[in-house]
């Protein structure tokens, strides 16, 4: 990254890139583009298909920059997009959920080096495995809340902010993704 850049923030990058500043949007794009590719990646399952959707989304954010309101915050705007991408994804029908391969390809994306027993990481890849099995069967709109508050650790203010409904909503929300989720696990034990 351009070293002009490391200090701003991504709300400052992004007012740079609206006023045409390509450096700019390229330090916005390197900076994020992991954990947009992670964000994709949770919500529709396929590296491939994450991949393609983090992508599509930066260059959607590229090309309506000038509309970009500095007054909001840039993850708002731009989780709304990359979300808007994978559920039109979702609903065309063109991927299968595949979130077996989900932990490995999400430490290969992080570069992760975990140095613990064989047996906790077979024992930890099963309960990962079940989660997200279970998380794949929820709605949409519930997997969203379950990602953005446990995965990405979003807080409700910025969840209702980055998706667009009140704080109230999230609330309830995520009450009945738990407790669907909650179901389905118990279920699947049985």
């Amino acid at each position: 990254m351009n070293e002009r850049y490391i200090e701003f923030s991504n709300d400052k990058l992004m007012e740079l890139a609206k006023n045409n500043d390509l450096q700019a949007f390229k330090a916005l794009v390197e900076r994020n583009g992991k954990k947009a590719y992670l964000l994709a990646l949770k919500l529709v399952g396929d590296p491939a298909d994450a991949q393609d959707i983090s992508q599509e989304a930066f260059i959607r954010v590229y090309n309506s920059r000038k509309r970009y309101d500095e007054k909001k915050p840039f993850f708002s705007w731009f989780y709304t997009i990359l979300s808007n991408l994978a559920k039109n994804h979702l609903k065309k029908g063109k991927v299968r959920l595949r979130y077996r391969r989900r932990t490995r390809d999400e430490r290969e994306a992080v570069g992760a080096d975990f140095a613990v027993s064989p047996e906790y990481i077979l024992e930890s890849n099963r309960i990962k495995e079940r989660v997200w099995k279970a998380i794949e069967k929820l709605p949409f709109e519930q997997k969203e809340i379950i990602v953005l508050r446990h995965f990405e650790d979003l807080s409700y203010e910025k969840i209702a902010e980055s998706i667009g409904i009140p704080l109230g909503s999230v609330m309830s929300r995520l009450y009945y993704a738990r407790k669907k989720l909650k179901e389905i696990l118990g279920s699947e034990s049985e």
